[in-house]
C-alpha cells in the first residue's frame, strides 16, 4: 500500500501498487466508509469510471470500487498527485451526479481551451469537444455533467501535460467501462468545491471501431461544426452523436432538447439513421425519435 486509508466523499481510499513482469499497475480503491468517513456517500462510483468488483473488497466489505492504471513504480509521484486530487474533489463530483449540484461548464471549458488551444494550433494537434458538451456549445438546452474531449494519440498526452494539476487519474493505459482498454486520463477542472469533470482517451484494444463512432480516433470521418468560444475557434461534433447516446441510455431529459435543436437547425438524416441502428437501440425507440424530427 502506498497511501491510505484516506478519506474523501464518504469513502475510505487506498492507493496500492502491484509489481509484475509485464503489467505493473497502480490501483485506486474506494470503500464505503459509513460514519467513519462522514458518510454514507450520496451514491456509487460507477459513473466515474470505477469498477464494482463481484467479490468483497480486499480492504473489507462488499461496497467497494476500484480503478487500475498500467504504469511502473517510477510513475508513483504523478499517480499519487492524481489520487489525492481525486479524493479531494470526489464529494463535489458526487454532489453534481446525485444532488444536481452546480456544474461549472462555461468556466471549466474556458480554462481547458485557454490552456490547450494555442499550443495545439502551433503543434498541429487535432482535437474537438464531443458529447453533450458539444451540443451545449451549439446552443442546445442541455447541461453537461462532464466534458468529453476527442483527439489523437499525441493529443491525449498533450492534454495531460497542459492540465497537470487538475488530473484525477494519471495518464495511463487503463480500462474504461464501455470502451475497453484506452490510453487516457481524467481531470476535474476548477476548485475542490466548484468545477467540472473532463476526460479524454484513445482506444488501445478495439481493432475495428464501429462505424460513425464519435471516439474512434478517426477525426476525418467525424461530422463536426466549428464555432468561436471566448475568442478561440473550437471544433465540436454534431448533436446527432449525443442524441443517439441519450436514446441508447434512455435519457428523455437529454433527448427532448436535442430533438428540439435538430428540428430548428436541421439534422443530418443519413448520419442519424446510422447512429440509431446501433444494437443497443430498439427499433421502437429509433422510430419514435425519427418521427419527432419530422
Amino acid at each position: 500500500m502506498l497511501s491510505g486509508p484516506d478519506l474523501g466523499g464518504g469513502f475510505l481510499h487506498q492507493l496500492t501498487f502491484e509489481a509484475a513482469e509485464e503489467t505493473s499497475s497502480f490501483t485506486f480503491h474506494a470503500q464505503d466508509g459509513g460514519s467513519d468517513a462522514g458518510g454514507p456517500p450520496l451514491g456509487p462510483l460507477d459513473g466515474f469510471g470505477f469498477v464494482h468488483p463481484p467479490a468483497a473488497c480486499m480492504f473489507g466489505g462488499p461496497r467497494c470500487w476500484h480503478r487500475r492504471f498500467r504504469l511502473g513504480l517510477g510513475e508513483a509521484g504523478r499517480v499519487r498527485m492524481a489520487y489525492n486530487r481525486g479524493r479531494f474533489v470526489l464529494e463535489t463530483m458526487i454532489g453534481q451526479a446525485y444532488r444536481d449540484a452546480p456544474v461549472a461548464v462555461e468556466a471549466g471549458l474556458k480554462e481547458v481551451i485557454d490552456r490547450v488551444a494555442d499550443p495545439f494550433e502551433r503543434e498541429g494537434v487535432d482535437w474537438y469537444v464531443g458529447g453533450s458538451g458539444a451540443a451545449w456549445l451549439l446552443g442546445a438546452r442541455v447541461l453537461p455533467h462532464d466534458l468529453d474531449l476527442g483527439t489523437t494519440r499525441a493529443g491525449v498526452d498533450r492534454f495531460a501535460a497542459l492540465l497537470p494539476e487538475y488530473l484525477i487519474e494519471p495518464l495511463a493505459p487503463t480500462d474504461w467501462p464501455g470502451r475497453g482498454i484506452v490510453h487516457g486520463a481524467r481531470a476535474f477542472v476548477g476548485t475542490f468545491r466548484e468545477g467540472i469533470r473532463v476526460e479524454w482517451a484513445t482506444d488501445l484494444d478495439r481493432a475495428s471501431p464501429r462505424p460513425d463512432d464519435e471516439w474512434s480516433g478517426r477525426l476525418d470521418d467525424l461530422r463536426t461544426e466549428t464555432l468561436t468560444f471566448h475568442g478561440h475557434r473550437v471544433r465540436v461534433t454534431r448533436p446527432e452523436y449525443a442524441l443517439a447516446r441519450a436514446v441508447e441510455r434512455h435519457r428523455p431529459s437529454v433527448i427532448a432538447p436535442l430533438v428540439a435543436w435538430l428540428r430548428e437547425h436541421g439534422s443530418d438524416r443519413p448520419l442519424l439513421h446510422r447512429l440509431l441502428e446501433r444494437p443497443g437501440i430498439s427499433a421502437s425507440d429509433r422510430d419514435r425519435v425519427l418521427a419527432e424530427l419530422v
